[in-house]
């Protein structure tokens, strides 16, 4: 009987990681969708990119108190979770605070800063909660926010709360035990937040203390097991992907776009028809531009993943301020729901994507929203994990032009005057200086 709760502890452990290593595997699945594109170049500076936006948040920076909050729940999550070792090898074995006879004095020091930076998350998620809901800060209240974007913001908002309380009560729990010289429950820890919470339980008999701090205990871990797996279904599965996107980040000038060489190759013929084009004598390609997921590039894919759904992308887009349809944020959304979609697709057909007559272009993002963009790259330079809705945009603009022919009547006349006379005006290159003459 003794091995029983370690038993259940190891069983709940292997399903929620089990869980989650099949929702990961999904999700990979789900980016490699996209084309292939090579961003393995130039390593050193990747990683420092990587260390400078993800690790060390440096885009954040623009929204002081934002950024401090933010800081201060990531260092915490990260910090309390390293408790997290200790919770699952006693768990494991049926110890009961594992390292305290190890580290001894350094191990009250590690709970002592565990405990204030439990309450310092809990208060930085209070004003998050406040800012969304009360203050009710205008990004957070667009069109593409409503319904689940929001329900999962204040979800995951609630979440820690409850981690961090259960991880004070807990504490709290055991400390009374400690000080009754209850069995088991060693002097261990320093506890400069949770004694607050000693009135609440301090009248309860040992046995009655043992199976609150036990429920506490239990609670905590199938929490956090929880949490894991919700990431999935959340925008917070940044807190993953926030790695990998930005080390895969195109590295580029902003403004710099992409140049198709079959395109290239046949202005250029155009232009000087003596000279041969050597560069990239491949037939083109089936298709311009993407009008789907499946022509986007799995580092696109990955992005719309990575998405926070923080909304700096609009509030920064001068479209989006004018009133136009655009909302950088929204292109990822829909670009993650209709990758979401194909994914779903592929699991119920057995690993085989059957056609739904759906595409992202027209189902999800219509014409009007990409022709308001002004290529300013606004959006990407506000992102603070390197997302790149303009290449989304760019991508689907070329299809429309390319192959449907759908440009608006301004750039089809524009396009038709460079074609006609060399030039977007229209006018015969020989009648352009006649206006000296008036």
């Amino acid at each position: 009987m003794a091995l029983f709760p370690n038993l259940i502890f190891l069983s709940l452990l292997v399903l929620g990681i089990g869980l989650f290593a099949r929702n990961i595997s999904r999700i990979r699945r789900n980016i490699l969708i996209g084309k292939e594109v090579y961003r393995s170049d130039n390593k050193s500076l990747r990683w420092s990119h990587m260390i400078r936006v993800a690790l060390g948040q440096s885009k954040m920076s623009t929204r002081p108190l934002a950024a401090f909050l933010h800081l201060i729940v990531y260092v915490g999550f990260i910090l309390i979770n390293i408790e997290l070792l200790e919770i699952v090898l006693d768990g494991l074995i049926g110890s009961h605070r594992l390292f305290a006879p190890f580290l001894g004095i350094l191990y009250n020091f590690l709970i002592g800063t565990f405990e204030v930076f439990a309450f310092l998350v809990l208060i930085s998620v209070i004003v998050f909660w406040t800012r969304r809901n009360v203050v009710r800060i205008k990004r957070f209240w667009k069109p593409e926010m409503k319904g689940w974007p929001k329900r999962d913001a204040d979800f995951i908002l609630y979440f820690e709360v409850v981690l961090m309380l259960l991880f004070l009560s807990m504490n709290a729990t055991d400390s009374i035990l400690q000080d009754r010289g209850v069995e088991t429950y060693i002097n261990a820890g320093s506890f400069p937040i949770s004694q607050f919470l000693y009135p609440l339980f301090d009248g309860l008999s040992d046995q009655a203390l043992i199976i609150f701090e036990r429920s506490f205990w239990w609670l905590h871990i199938l929490g956090i097991l929880i949490f894991l797996n919700y990431l999935f279904y959340s925008k917070h599965l940044h807190i993953l992907l926030a790695f990998p996107n930005t080390f895969y980040a195109n590295l580029e000038p902003e403004g710099r776009f992409e140049v198709d060489s079959h395109i290239k190759n046949e202005v250029m013929l155009m232009m000087h028809p003596e000279k041969e084009i050597s560069e990239n004598k491949a037939s083109p390609p089936d298709k311009f531009g993407a009008n789907d997921i499946f022509d986007l590039k799995w580092t696109q894919l990955m992005n719309a993943y990575s998405c926070t759904e923080c909304g700096r992308c609009s509030d920064v887009c001068p479209a989006n301020q004018t009133g136009k349809k655009l909302s950088p944020r929204k292109i990822m959304m829909d670009t993650r729901d209709r990758l979401e979609e194909v994914g779903k697709n592929i699991d119920v057909n057995k690993g085989v994507f059957k056609d739904d007559n759906k595409k992202l272009l027209n189902n999800y993002i219509n014409p009007e929203e990409l022709w308001a963009c002004t290529t300013c790259n606004a959006c990407v330079d506000a992102c603070p994990i390197a997302i790149d809705p303009l290449s989304i945009i760019m991508d689907m603009r070329q299809y429309l032009v390319m192959e449907q022919s759908a440009a608006p009547q301004e750039l089809n006349s524009m396009m038709g005057n460079i074609e006609n006379n060399g030039a977007p005006w229209p006018f015969n290159n020989q009648d352009r200086l006649q206006w000296v003459n008036e």
